[in-house]
């Protein structure tokens, strides 16, 4: 009687188990996959209007594709974008460069003194940098924008710069752009690295202390190597904060006419005229500026992925 009964008590606690994890996967997958299409659907459409004719914005409905055989379909407005943003975007790339790469140096020197060195006064120097990561952006328009027109003018205090080859006195405002993203930066990449540097065995800043490395060498030999993830997260996170950043350009150079105006500063106005809104212009300026960001995450993801993870990818 035994031998009979225990393939259906078999049976009866497998299917229900079977059917719960059914159940849950098809919610899991269901909500992934709504997810998905909620965030990747903008996108979609951006993409298949930037390749749209005006007329053909209006006759068809955004989600729509309109193929290269029909009539209404274009690339030109990829080029136009292209023409009009292309100063934009070497201003972006003369500012996201140097703004990143200073403030990822910068950040790690700072946390490892922060984590690795005994100083006086290092409580009071992380407690304003905690606290300066929750400083609102908007809290400081009025002081930068008086700094850096009343009593910082770059260019007129660096009069004698801007007569070097390839350099203009326009480049001043840019130059306090970078300096504004490596201040307003340099608090949240410092708290970041710090965590990090926190997840390192101080047995190997001990070893390499008895063996007579001072602070500097055992930066650059043992916590540099070892930083490679977290400057992968820093690098991208601040990248793309720098580059995307509108409000400073904004107040600093006051409009898209500005010579040393980014992309974004620039991607205000195009696609405007008194005819109306050309969206798919618009749209391709929009996909073109946001470009780099995505090139600069994938050639990274590994990076990232591993330093989110506190370097064991």
């Amino acid at each position: 009687m035994s031998s009979t009964s225990l393939p259906s008590q078999l049976s009866r606690t497998v299917v229900p188990n079977f059917e719960r994890w059914t159940l849950r996967k098809l919610l899991l997958y269901t909500a992934v996959y709504t997810l998905a299409i909620v965030f990747l659907f903008p996108l979609f459409v951006a993409v298949i209007t930037s390749f749209k004719t005006r007329a053909a914005v209006t006759q068809t409905l955004p989600f729509i594709p309109v193929f290269p055989w029909q009539e209404g379909f274009t690339i030109a407005q990829w080029a136009q974008a292209f023409s009009v943003l292309q100063n934009g975007l070497l201003n972006s790339f003369l500012r996201v460069i140097p703004a990143t790469t200073l403030t990822a140096i910068l950040g790690s020197l700072t946390a490892y003194s922060l984590t690795k060195i005994k100083w006086r006064g290092q409580v009071a120097v992380l407690l304003m940098m905690v606290a300066a990561t929750f400083f609102p952006t908007q809290a400081a328009i009025v002081p930068i924008a008086r700094f850096w027109s009343v009593y910082v003018p770059l260019d007129q205090l660096l009069g004698p710069v801007w007569t070097l080859p390839l350099l203009e006195p326009y480049h001043g405002d840019l130059l306090a752009l970078i300096i504004t993203d490596i201040a307003y930066g340099l608090p949240v990449v410092t708290v970041l690295f710090r965590g990090y540097y926190q997840t390192i065995n101080q047995e190997l800043i001990e070893a390499a202390k008895i063996d007579g490395a001072n602070m500097y060498s055992i930066y650059r030999r043992i916590i540099l190597p070892m930083s490679v993830p977290m400057f992968a997260v820093v690098f991208i996170f601040h990248f793309t904060q720098v580059w995307n950043s509108f409000l400073f350009p904004l107040i600093i150079m006051s409009g898209a006419g500005h010579s040393a105006a980014p992309a974004t500063l620039a991607l205000g106005g195009l696609g405007q005229s008194l005819e109306g809104t050309n969206y798919g212009l618009r749209m391709a300026g929009a996909l073109l500026t946001a470009l780099p960001t995505v090139i600069v995450f994938i050639l990274a993801g590994d990076k990232f992925a591993s330093g989110i993870q506190g370097g064991r990818a």
